[in-house]
Parts: C-alpha cells; sequence; structure tokens
C-alpha cells in the first residue's frame, strides 16, 4: 500500500489530493503506468514525454526507483522560482 499526493494543478485536474494504492506498484514507472491506464486527463498530463517530478518520502525520484511498502509517492508539476 502506497499514498499518493498530487500537487498544484495536477491536484486540480486530477480532482484528488490524495488517494491510497493499495497494490504497491514496484517503480516509478509502474506507478506512473497505472495512472496513466486510467485514461482522460490522466494519461494527457502524465504521458510520456509531459514534464513533471516525483518524489518518495520527499526524497526526489527517478522512474526506475523502486517504491517501497507504505511509501509517501508526491506527483508535482515543476516548479520555478524568483
Amino acid at each position: 500500500m502506497i499514498s499518493v499526493v498530487y500537487f498544484a494543478r495536477l491536484k486540480e485536474l486530477f480532482g484528488v489530493a490524495e488517494e491510497v494504492i493499495t497494490a504497491t506498484p514496484a517503480t516509478v514507472a509502474d506507478l506512473i503506468a497505472l495512472l496513466v491506464a486510467r485514461g482522460g486527463v490522466w494519461a494527457e498530463e502524465l504521458a510520456a514525454g509531459k514534464v513533471f517530478r516525483v518524489a518518495i518520502n520527499q526524497d526526489m525520484a527517478q522512474l526506475s526507483d523502486v517504491i517501497p511498502d507504505n511509501a509517501e509517492v508526491a506527483i508535482f508539476p515543476p516548479v520555478t522560482g524568483g
């Protein structure tokens, strides 16, 4: 089981701030594939070539990173500063 948290425009577009996924995907890429399979805005916003960031337990992650059970996974658009 993992907790997935969405931030900024992704939270608005998906209509959810946080959800629990009971089956733990092996990697970040597996999680993204599971979400993309929902279709619609999920497939559009998380498609290959779209820019977004992922963190596992508040550490930046790559698509190949393993997701441990009971992890918090955050998905968010890139942040710019000024």
